[in-house]
């Protein structure tokens, strides 16, 4: 089965996002090659872009305004929030242009993240997203998309003949055995700390790209637990809490996984702003209520 086929299980506005976000990653993937020098700019986060960040972004948003259906875009790239003033619909959309930057010189996997609020206020809380889709770049291009109530599924882009074709259907994270974490050891508050070692005394293997969609991916197929915690020097953790931490929530509580803060679930956190940190960790039930379990202490 096709994406295109696929998406007629929901609401034509939610297609036709997926649809742009589809259209755009097969320019995305092909654009590594000529787009990976520095921009010699930064984002809001003080962070230096590649061509590929700005370029991928600007895809993105363009894509998403011939839609007609999107009112305003927040995107890790952009400083502040872009209105779409000829905008008849009301969809307020998150973007991560380019997550694991920082990979593409080694060829490691690195993605693409998309919230969706047919609301149009994407500093709502998580538990107001319609929708959520990510696009992993590796072997495979593969494109994941959730639909409140609908469930997750995999697609993976054919090359011969331009389609996502359908690799996996109603995704749910199972109970597993493997964890990754970012953040210096050295850093980890004594709460994180005895998390990871009561994985380890389980019998947890590590398994860590660096590529924070990547991560996710893994644990949506294998289970276990993917996290960036706070840290003794950064309390707010790293991770983007509008363009990484509440998609890849919404997309893991659809597949009967969490996403969670260490406290609450990353859902029920109300935003301030739109360059939020949040700590993030994502996982199959069981292993998110352990840490949760140590962090509340």
């Amino acid at each position: 089965m096709f994406l295109e086929e696929h998406l007629v299980a929901v609401p034509f506005d939610v297609k036709t996002l997926v649809l742009a976000v589809a259209g755009q990653s097969k320019a995305i993937a092909g654009g590594f090659l000529d787009h990976s020098r520095l921009a010699g700019t930064k984002n809001i986060y003080g962070e230096d872009q590649l061509e590929l960040d700005k370029w991928a972004d600007q895809l993105l948003i363009d894509a998403f305004e011939e839609t007609g259906i999107v009112r305003n875009v927040a995107s890790e790239e952009q400083g502040e929030i872009v209105e779409i003033v000829k905008a008849r619909g009301s969809w307020g959309i998150t973007i991560d242009p380019l997550d694991g930057v920082s990979c593409v010189k080694t060829n490691l996997a690195v993605g693409t993240i998309v919230g969706m609020f047919n609301e149009g206020d994407v500093l709502e809380k998580g538990s107001m997203m319609d929708a959520a889709c990510f696009v992993l770049y590796g072997p495979l291009t593969t494109l994941v998309y959730a639909y409140k109530g609908k469930g997750v599924h995999e697609f993976a882009l054919d090359k011969k003949t331009g389609r996502f074709v359908l690799r996996e259907e109603s995704i749910t994270i199972p109970q597993g055995e493997i964890y990754g974490s970012g953040g210096l050891k050295s850093e980890w508050t004594d709460a994180h700390a005895k998390f990871i070692s009561e994985l380890e005394k389980n019998n947890y293997k590590l398994r860590y790209s660096g590529s924070l969609t990547a991560d996710f991916n893994q644990v949506l197929h294998y289970g276990g637990v993917f996290c960036y915690p706070a840290l003794k020097n950064k309390p707010e953790g790293k991770l983007r809490l509008l363009f990484e931490a509440n998609p890849l929530s919404f997309i893991a509580a659809e597949a009967n996984g969490a996403g969670s803060n260490g406290v609450q679930s990353i859902l029920d956190v109300e935003p301030k702003k739109i360059s939020d940190r949040t700590p993030l960790y994502l996982g199959d039930k069981k292993t998110i209520a352990l840490a949760e379990k140590f962090l509340k202490q």
